[in-house]
């Protein structure tokens, strides 16, 4: 696996980046950068959780399963993190955006150095302004937020409080025109005051993976007619044979022998149309 860190060009910035009033005049990336055929989703909430933002993550996360979305958080302790582990655990692709530099010397929060890793290793990716040697500060969180706001169609609040740097990302979203989603949680919880505030003041509430879906314009599959088996390329007749029977991921990785960022594009296609399905721990095929 290779965790090089490299330097993106500007003519290969992310095109929304470039609506932003501020946007960025240099990237840096480890991994792979999400496809364009992606719609991508920021996850964002308190880093001092409840057992009821973990449930409402696994409940939203795993309902986007199979389709064409991205999810992107800030790595950071708390919601972020759970974002990641689950877009890992449903094979959703994820990226990062930390409020540091990408070398592993300085990566924030330091805990969280063996997600980036999984994070790279599952096909997903790391993406930061910051020079790779930046420590995190103060002032490099906002910065980030802005990163990410601006990156993702889409940004989803999960249990924030009264005064937490979460709001700033879901002020950010909406000031540059992006959709900003908001789960309802307990009145009596203080984890639960700024998402309200949002939705009072018109975030669209989501209880279903299906709101977010209809936020990003993305049909459920019920509306979208499976592809006839004549039409399979080569590769996804490969994946079909070595299906016959179910197969863990890492074992069809291996089968196939292809890269992680190309195997992922390939099953990502084949499960939106139809063909294939994974349920936890394994792909079957529907054909």
């Amino acid at each position: 696996m290779n965790f090089e860190i490299h330097k993106l060009s500007s003519e290969k910035f992310p095109p929304l980046l470039y609506e932003i009033p501020q946007p960025p005049k240099q990237l840096w990336y480890q991994g792979t950068l999400p496809s364009d055929k992606l719609s991508l989703l920021a996850v964002v909430g308190s880093r001092k959780y409840t057992t009821y933002a973990k449930q409402v993550i696994e409940h939203l996360v795993s309902g986007l399963a199979n389709y064409p979305v991205g999810i992107v958080s800030g790595l950071a302790l708390g919601v972020d993190g759970l974002a990641h582990e689950t877009a890992l655990k449903y094979n959703l692709y994820t990226l990062a955006v930390p409020g540091s530099g990408l070398d592993e010397s300085v990566l924030y929060p330091a805990s969280h150095k063996g997600l980036a890793r999984r994070i790279i290793e599952g096909g997903g990716g790391l993406l930061s302004e910051l020079s790779p040697k930046t420590g995190a500060t103060s002032w490099t969180f906002p910065q980030r937020n802005r990163i990410m706001a601006g990156l993702c169609k889409a940004t989803l609040l999960i249990e924030a409080g009264e005064k937490s740097g979460t709001l700033i990302t879901a002020r950010m979203a909406v000031d540059y025109n992006r959709e900003l989603l908001a789960v309802p949680g307990s009145i009596f919880s203080k984890n639960s005051y700024g998402t309200h505030q949002f939705l009072k003041l018109g975030a669209t509430l989501v209880t279903d993976a299906s709101d977010i879906l209809a936020a990003l314009n993305i049909e459920a599959f019920e509306n979208i007619v499976p592809i006839s088996k004549t039409t399979l390329s080569e590769q996804e007749e490969l994946v079909i044979k070595i299906l016959h029977e179910p197969r863990d991921r890492d074992s069809l990785l291996r089968l196939l022998a292809l890269p992680v960022s190309e195997a992922n594009i390939l099953l990502m296609g084949m499960e939106m149309q139809g063909y294939i399905m994974y349920e936890s721990p394994h792909y079957r095929t529907l054909l």
